[in-house]
């Protein structure tokens, strides 16, 4: 047999010392204080009309109905619909909308603009409008339109929050969770300046 060639010697590792400084635990930083939001529409309460909205929906629109979640705002209350909808027997098909009109801001422009468009097709059939407010109705105005103008059969739509008061079109809610006073919401997918949203209930945020 041919013989093996010698082993190379392996180095040795030499271990780097620490300093004791780089031993310690990273102290815990505090977080930034929050605000402190008044609770105008709990969390339970939310919950149980979310079920009788669903209930309601499922006797009335037909089996093949789309529900088009308006985004960002309505992801909180389109996902609890959806799976009360489920319970309900009412197995929908969904797809996603992302309009535009307020960017940073807490007024509307005015001037609404698409996102991402929705993927699946409406022509013939109903189509359930979920959105987390209504307040001026440009925004659920102009996809309503839109989705008519596809050749949808019948645009209805289901809001969370209702502020008729606040109104500068003439587009009325179908299905309506809560009527609301002319307050700024945050929580449960309402955002301000994109924050709050995970909320688990609905409130507005106190001025310090």
């Amino acid at each position: 047999h041919a013989a093996h060639p010698p082993l190379k010697p392996v180095p040795s590792v030499r271990h780097q010392k620490t300093s004791p400084r780089e031993n310690r635990p990273m102290p815990n930083r505090p977080a930034p204080a929050r605000p402190h939001v008044s609770i105008r529409f709990s969390a339970a309460e939310i919950a149980s009309r979310v079920d009788v909205m669903a209930g309601e929906l499922a006797e009335q629109l037909p089996a093949d109905t789309l529900v088009v979640s308006v985004l960002k705002g309505s992801f909180v209350f389109a996902a609890d619909l959806i799976r009360s909808l489920s319970r309900a027997g009412a197995d929908w098909a969904m797809d996603f909308l992302t309009l535009s009109s307020y960017g940073t801001g807490t007024q509307t422009t005015g001037t609404v603009r698409i996102v991402r468009d929705i993927v699946d097709e409406v022509r013939g059939r109903d189509v359930l409008l979920v959105d987390d407010i209504l307040e001026s109705g440009f925004t659920l105005s102009f996809a309503k339109t839109l989705l008519k103008e596809r050749g949808a059969r019948k645009v209805w739509v289901c809001t969370l929050l209702d502020k008729p008061e606040k109104r500068r079109t003439d587009l009325k809610a179908d299905f309506v969770g809560f009527e609301a006073g002319d307050e700024f919401l945050v929580g449960y997918g309402l955002d301000w300046a994109h924050r709050f949203r995970g909320l688990p209930y609905i409130g507005v945020v106190e001025k310090s």
